[in-house]
């Protein structure tokens, strides 16, 4: 009678082990995911949070915030387009090669990805303009209200 009992346990500890080692395999492949995708993954920033934050050059972010009243330019090639994104407490000038969305205006929200280049300018790869004149992407929104600055549509309107 002692010889199944031997077996019996001897199945639980090899079940035992089998589900441990899974679990530690498991862990390791979500920590090797997340490595990997650390590279990919994007942050959002208001223009004052690249400041106070300190936001290393290359860094590969989105920046939201409103487009400055009489910021936008063209280059002289009429392809590069600069402008200022402003949290109305602190601004970054933007460049962005492309065609800009139909919807990009001065003092509308605007969301876009790319990186800080070491002199303070942010380069742009991608502008998202807001689709109506009520909506306000909500990264651009939460960074408004950070900086209490945000005012509703309707109290804009007002």
């Amino acid at each position: 009678m002692a010889r199944p009992r031997g077996k019996a346990a001897a199945r639980k500890h090899q079940r035992l082990l089998a589900v441990i080692t899974g679990m530690v395999l498991l862990g390791v492949s979500a920590t090797l995911v997340l490595f990997a995708f650390e590279d990919s993954i994007t942050l959002f920033y208001g223009p004052s949070d690249i400041i106070e934050k300190g936001v290393e050059p290359g860094q590969r972010i989105r920046l939201g915030g409103l487009v400055a009243e009489g910021s936008v330019a063209k280059g002289d090639s009429g392809e590069v387009t600069v402008f200022v994104v402003t949290d109305t407490k602190n601004s970054v000038q933007v460049s962005y090669r492309g065609i800009l969305p139909d919807l990009f205006r001065e003092g509308q929200g605007v969301v876009m990805q790319g990186s800080l280049k070491a002199g303070g300018t942010f380069v742009a790869d991608e502008v998202l303009a807001k689709h109506d004149e009520t909506y306000m992407p909500p990264e651009v929104a939460d960074a408004l209200k950070r900086a209490g600055t945000w005012r509703h549509a309707e109290d804009a309107a007002q």
